[in-house]
């Protein structure tokens, strides 16, 4: 196992993805996250709020359109995309069989939001290689 990537995120950052998965809810909210890695640490500079055009609260598929516009996006303004993020609505802040499965990029950070407790939302990060996955150490700051 390898030292866990630290992941910064603003709490206004962490507010956005909140109110786009509850604004989703009952159904997984999805997006991408982008900014600079240096030295293991990654700080996120920018949430993209993507639409789950699977619209269920099981699993999510990004739309390609609104994916391609965030890539050019990230670009434009010099970030690297650094991972993806969803909510479970009904399960823990952790990787499902699923969300393994189909892991497709084993340096990506994948952070998931439980809204399993309405009044308690829990943030995670991720690395999920080789069918399986690595807590990353996540920091939020104001």
């Amino acid at each position: 196992m390898s030292q866990a990537t630290k992941v910064r995120l603003s709490g206004e950052h962490f507010q956005k993805i909140l109110r786009h998965a509850e604004a989703g809810y009952p159904n997984e909210a999805c997006g991408l996250l982008a900014g600079v890695e240096q030295d293991g640490v990654r700080d996120i500079r920018e949430v993209y709020l993507l639409t789950n055009v699977d619209a269920s609260n099981e699993h999510f598929s990004m739309d390609p359109r609104e994916q391609l516009a965030a890539i050019k996006d990230m670009r434009a303004r010099g970030l690297r995309p650094l991972g993806n993020w969803h909510s479970h609505p009904e399960t823990p802040s952790r990787p499902s069989a699923e969300d393994v499965r189909l892991a497709y990029d084993p340096g990506a950070t994948y952070m998931i939001l439980s809204l399993q407790s309405r009044i308690a939302p829990n943030l995670n990060a991720f690395r999920i290689r080789e069918g399986r996955y690595e807590w990353e150490i996540l920091e939020l700051y104001d």
